[in-house]
């Protein structure tokens, strides 16, 4: 019974001030709280804050927001777990098909094992010439593309 009491007086407040800003010539700023206004006069009519106010004292209800509480929760975990994991259940499958193939393309004519490989096979130097092939090759592009420049 309060609450509807205090619903309807802010109601009628709300009225009041829209009727003192339409006189001050703010139309639009005076349909806009006429419109604010109106909504506790509408939840009163409808019997949502009787039915607010039922389920506030009531314990059941509260259980019930607990139960929902924990509910979502639980999704929310179950979602994280899922993100971390690397998605869906065929997502994690087609990952594991996929790295049991192994390191071997099936068109490669010698296996890709890494940059680590190669070191063996390359000839080894003097630590101060300029032999390495390597090398040269490398700034030969770089000197193309500074004298392209001007530079």
């Amino acid at each position: 019974m309060i609450a509807e009491t205090v619903c309807s007086a802010v109601a009628a407040a709300g009225l009041g001030i829209a009727a003192v800003t339409a006189y001050r010539k703010r139309f639009l700023a005076a349909a806009r709280i006429a419109a604010y206004s109106l909504v506790p006069l509408g939840l009163v009519m409808t019997g949502i804050v009787e039915w607010v106010a039922d389920t506030a004292f009531s314990p059941v209800a509260w259980a019930g927001f607990g139960v929902l509480g924990g509910a979502w929760a639980l999704f929310a975990t179950t979602r994280a777990v899922e993100r971390r994991r690397g998605g869906t259940r065929e997502e994690r499958k087609a990952a594991r098909a996929a790295a049991r193939r192994g390191a071997v393309e099936p068109s490669a004519s010698a296996p890709s094992l890494g940059a680590g490989s190669r070191q063996g096979t390359r000839p080894q130097t003097a630590p101060g010439s300029r032999a390495d092939a390597g090398a040269g090759d490398d700034f030969s592009d770089i000197e193309a593309i500074l004298k392209k420049h001007g530079i």
